[in-house]
């Protein structure tokens, strides 16, 4: 948890972006796997984290914008609860931690929001994405839990994404912390792959490094040899010399924030050439974002060089041709990267797209593209000192979409099929850093930059 005066900064500044009514933010309950006392790990939504700091189950919290009144709504732990859970801090002093002086018990909610409904007051209310909280919105609301999502408040949601998108001090310094955790996960990883290497045991050690840092991983582990499927869990292969094994993991801290880096390993710690190749062409889109990153510059541009970048690359080894500018306005580089370049990081590894990725990701004065490819763009807009994003170009050999475009005559104009159908099994590549843009440009996140170059992962690799 931050000091106090981070907490009332926040909800002071909400306060002043807002017009009239009541801002209502729920925390989140425990979830059951398969029966209700054994639950899922507890996650708080990063909104209340953001705004409340308190990380229990069973919270509620009110913004009044008109009378500036800030209340926490829970109930203090029972003998019961004790009994399992041990003491448990006081609800009073919790929100006194975090600088609220008023709080209630969660069931004098209701009548709250109840009698602020029956003078005509506005409630404002984030998307929610549990079907809990939906049911609570409906019986707080009166609105019909299905219809919940498409009646948040989208002045709450600008005003929340326009606080949340720039990092402070204390955000940045923290990310910048937790970003050895982060290298280490992928550094145990690297070092793993070897030959007869089972990918399971690899995806336990990196998760193993995030629980013995206190935290947890910030998303379900993505670590395979099979690098085309893009969120590929599966963890049953068993490695050789000359695979490429990429993971893409981040380490979510005590307080929430998260990392998010993709590498990919040579197993037994050499390219071979046709792998190197590829390899080098994705780092070097990589390293052409990192180059250019600075205020003012629209996201979607980044994009649009990195997939430049590689479709240089590609016709520089026959998997493309024509005219560089024209393949990629077509979209043909999508064959081998059908996703965006990258996206928000923070208290969420994919910052506030609870929300939804437009309101975070493109703002008012922009439309997503309907090319495929491009419209997997989560991030679009102009970059700002503060904003914490991710740079992750690829390259991928699916065959089942080249057998698509094949079949179909998709841009046959641009790609040479005969050639790219050489690379049948060559699997994926994704190269992954967490940026922070400052005043002048922009810096990857923490101490040092994970290790990325072939030289780089030869060293590593195997010791």
């Amino acid at each position: 948890m931050f000091k106090k005066e981070v907490y009332i900064d926040r909800r002071k500044r909400l306060h002043s972006s807002m017009k009239e009514g009541i801002v209502l933010i729920l925390g989140n309950n425990e979830a059951p796997m398969n029966y209700p006392q054994n639950t899922y790990h507890y996650r708080q939504d990063s909104t209340f984290l953001y705004f409340f700091g308190i990380d229990h189950p069973g919270y509620a919290a009110v913004l009044d914008l008109d009378s500036g009144k800030d209340i926490i709504f829970g109930n203090d732990v029972e003998i019961d609860d004790i009994i399992w859970m041990g003491p448990q801090p006081s609800v009073k002093d919790q929100a006194s931690e975090v600088g609220i002086e008023h709080t209630q018990s969660f069931n004098s909610i209701f009548d709250y929001i109840k009698n602020a409904i029956s003078q005509g007051r506005k409630v404002h209310f984030t998307p929610p994405y549990r079907s809990a909280n939906m049911i609570l919105l409906e019986e707080l609301t009166g609105i019909k839990a299905k219809e919940t999502k498409a009646a948040a408040s989208v002045e709450l949601i600008n005003a929340i994404v326009a606080l949340r998108s720039i990092k402070d001090k204390y955000e940045i310094a923290h990310l910048d912390e937790i970003m050895a955790i982060g290298t280490e996960m992928h550094t145990t990883a690297m070092r793993m792959a070897i030959d007869g290497a089972h990918e399971r045991d690899i995806a336990g050690a990196v998760e193993g490094v995030a629980l013995r840092n206190g935290g947890h991983v910030s998303f379900p582990v993505i670590l395979s040899k099979r690098g085309e499927t893009l969120h590929n869990h599966n963890h049953n292969n068993i490695l050789k010399t000359n695979d490429l094994l990429l993971v893409d993991c981040g380490f979510e801290s005590p307080m929430r924030y998260a990392t998010d880096n993709t590498r990919v390993s040579p197993v037994g710690g050499t390219f071979t050439q046709k792998q190197k190749e590829i390899y080098e062409i994705v780092l070097a889109a990589n390293n052409a974002v990192n180059a250019k990153v600075k205020p003012g510059v629209m996201y979607r541009e980044m994009h649009m060089l990195a997939a430049r970048t590689i479709a240089e690359g590609m016709k520089s080894l026959g998997l493309m041709k024509g005219n560089i500018d024209e393949a990629v306005a077509a979209g043909a580089h999508a064959l081998f990267m059908p996703h965006g370049l990258g996206h928000m990081m923070g208290l969420d590894v994919h910052d506030m797209e609870d929300f939804g990725e437009d309101y975070v990701g493109y703002g008012d004065e922009l439309k997503r593209s309907s090319q495929f490819g491009t419209a997997y763009l989560r991030l679009a807009r102009e970059l700002k000192p503060g904003f914490v994003i991710t740079n992750e170009p690829g390259i991928y050999f699916i065959p089942a979409l080249m057998d698509k475009w094949k079949a179909e005559g998709i841009n046959t104009d641009f790609i040479n099929f005969d050639k790219v159908n050489e690379y049948r099994d060559f699997g994926g590549i994704r190269l992954e850093d967490d940026l922070l843009i400052t005043e002048t440009g922009g810096r990857i996140m923490g101490d040092k930059r994970i290790p990325i170059t072939a030289e780089e992962l030869a060293a590593v690799i195997g010791k």
